[in-house]
Formats: structure tokens, C-alpha cells, sequence
């Protein structure tokens, strides 16, 4: 058996979505921060191919680098690679990077509570581990600062005629739709109709929309659409369906943190979330993440939310991906059937 190259990786999932952590082979990329890092890797390509192109990926992968941080008050950092996106911040695998270094040791467990300081390309997230028997059982992330961008702005859709969207930044960009005067129904059965529609959406909103981060001018784009169910109350708070759209076409299985941090931010700006207040994400498989809103700040010149967000990873297995020095398909491959191509 010959290689060319080891990469070591753990695999895990947060309440269903699929977050791989390298854990060894991939040097550090090139980078005076985080943010230089994330750069070198979107530009680069080689490891974002590598690992979630077939055959050792897929659309449903996302993959994330563990880096040393940056940051003197973090103990590890990583960067995310999403099928299309190299992104500042992601709840789900935030969840799963924080599973895989407790539950793998590299990371020292305290129980019953683990705390940590962690550094996404954003920025720093402070995350509680509530742990018990060697395991990692519910993640908290103190999310990157999060904020509403426009509110009910008019947008025109093929197909749809126009239609009034919000969008927030959640730790990543969305542009935001109420699900229900779309006529869309927010199941696993219509999960193909969502997907490409939400591609359809989110690229209408590039087109016609400019994203604004007050703090990252580079960041630009919106990255994702949110179907924003509705709203229902418990004895726990507020409750609905998070269903995430994700390019190139592929739904996200988990309700998506930062998703739910948008959604508390836009609902803070409308005056219907206050401080203390909590939401429950419902995913398209029905796992939650649960968001709280634990303070006020502003980013740049903007107001903002310090949201939380809670859910659970597991780990699934362990991985060493080779490269035989003869494969000709060194950076793997995309085809259409599995790997959507939605305009």
C-alpha cells in the first residue's frame, strides 16, 4: 500500500449534521490570523477537494481543521470547510469540534462541566461541555455576536414573483423567508423542493442584495436561506422549524446554529425576544438546538445579541484518507447526481 499523504480524522455529527475534524497530517495553512487562514484555505482548494469531493466525500460532509489558535485566550481553533464555503463561524460543527476534543482526549474532560475557549475564523466562542462518564454529552457556544440586517425588503424570485425577506448574521449570513407565503411545507418529503428553492433564493439575494458586516467588509454575500417556520410557545419558550438551505442544494439535517442565532437576533430587532428569552430550532429530521439570548453589545456601528446555542454531537468513527500516488483523480470529483448544481 502506498500514499502520498495520511489525513487522520474523527469523525462526528451534531443532532444530524455531518462535522469530520482533522486531527492530524495537515500542517497549519499559511496565515498571520484565523481569518489569513480561512483565506489561504478557500483559495487554495487542494484540502477542501481532497476531503469532501468523492470519494472520500460528499455534499453532506462538512469538514473542519484543527489549527493552534491565534488567540491567547483560546485552547484550540479550526477551520470550517462546508461544500461550498469556507465560513466564519458554524454551530453544528462547533458542537462537533468540541465533542471530538473532549471525547478524544485532546482536550482534558472535567466533569460534570468542561469549559472552553475556542477560536472559529470569526472570532472567539466560549463553549460549556456538560459531561458525564467520559462523554461529552450537550455542547453550549456562546455564538459570535449576532445582528438583523434588512427587514422586509422586497425580492424577486423565478417562479415567485416578489417576495418580503429579513436578513442577519448569525455567525454566517442568511437571508430569511416565511415558509408559509411561499406555500412550502417544511418536511423530509419536500426536502429536494427546499433545497434547490433555497438555492434559488439565497442567489437571487446576491444578485439583487449586498450583505453588509460591519466589521469584515470582505464578507459580502449571504450564504444561506433560512425557511423561518412559525412561531409557537411552550413552558420553554419560543419554538420552530429551522430548516437551512445550504449550496449547492443540500439541506441541513441539524436546525443549524447559526441560523438560530439569526433568527433570535431578527427577533430581538422586532421587539418580539428580549434577554433571557429562548428558542427552539426544530430541524428537517426534528433534532433541536436550543438559543438564548444572553445579553446586548453592538458589532461596529450596529446593534447586536450575544446568542447561545446547545445541542448534542456524537462521534461516528475514525478515518486515515490516503492518496495512492497513482489515482488519477487526485482532488476527487463532482457529479451531478449526488453533488446538486442548482442555479
Amino acid at each position: 500500500m502506498q500514499s502520498t499523504k495520511v489525513i487522520h480524522v474523527v469523525s462526528c455529527h451534531a443532532e444530524g449534521e455531518v462535522g469530520d475534524v482533522i486531527v492530524g497530517g495537515v500542517l497549519p495553512p499559511p496565515g498571520e490570523t484565523l481569518w489569513d487562514q480561512r483565506n489561504w484555505i478557500a483559495q487554495d482548494n487542494t484540502l477542501r477537494n481532497f476531503v469532501l469531493n468523492e470519494p472520500r466525500g460528499g455534499v453532506f460532509r462538512h469538514v473542519n481543521l484543527l489549527v493552534p489558535p491565534k488567540h491567547p485566550d483560546a485552547q484550540a481553533a479550526w477551520i470550517i470547510m462546508e461544500p461550498e464555503d469556507t465560513p466564519p463561524m458554524s454551530g453544528s460543527n462547533s458542537i462537533c469540534v468540541a465533542t471530538v476534543l473532549l471525547d478524544t482526549g485532546i482536550i482534558a474532560m472535567e466533569e460534570p462541566v468542561t469549559e472552553m475557549t475556542l477560536e472559529a475564523p470569526g472570532g472567539l466562542v466560549h463553549v460549556r461541555a456538560h459531561c458525564a462518564n467520559g462523554k461529552a454529552e450537550r455542547i453550549e457556544v456562546e455564538n459570535l455576536p449576532s445582528f438583523a440586517g434588512l427587514l422586509g425588503v422586497p425580492l424577486e424570485v423565478e417562479g415567485f414573483g416578489t417576495i418580503l425577506v429579513d436578513t442577519a448574521f448569525g455567525g454566517d449570513s442568511f437571508i430569511v423567508v416565511d415558509p408559509d407565503t411561499l406555500g412550502l411545507t417544511l418536511d423530509a418529503d419536500h426536502a429536494q423542493t427546499l433545497a434547490q428553492l433555497g438555492v434559488k433564493i439565497t442567489n437571487a439575494a446576491n444578485e439583487q442584495l449586498v450583505f453588509h458586516h460591519p466589521t469584515q467588509p470582505d464578507w459580502q454575500h449571504h450564504s444561506f436561506c433560512l425557511f423561518a417556520g412559525a412561531l409557537t410557545r411552550d413552558a420553554s419558550g419560543l419554538r420552530a422549524q429551522s430548516v437551512v438551505s445550504i449550496q449547492p442544494g443540500k439541506l441541513d439535517r441539524s436546525p443549524t446554529g447559526t441560523a438560530v442565532s439569526a433568527r433570535m437576533a431578527l427577533l430581538h430587532a422586532k421587539g418580539d425576544m428580549q434577554v433571557g428569552d429562548r428558542l427552539t430550532g426544530v430541524s428537517i429530521i426534528g433534532s433541536e438546538f436550543h438559543g438564548e439570548i444572553l445579553g446586548t453589545t453592538r458589532v461596529g456601528d450596529v446593534p447586536a445579541i450575544r446568542p447561545q446555542i446547545s445541542g448534542r454531537g456524537w462521534v461516528t468513527g475514525t478515518h486515515q484518507h490516503m492518496l495512492d500516488p497513482s489515482d488519477p483523480w487526485p482532488q476527487g470529483y463532482r457529479i451531478a447526481d449526488t453533488w446538486p448544481r442548482y442555479k
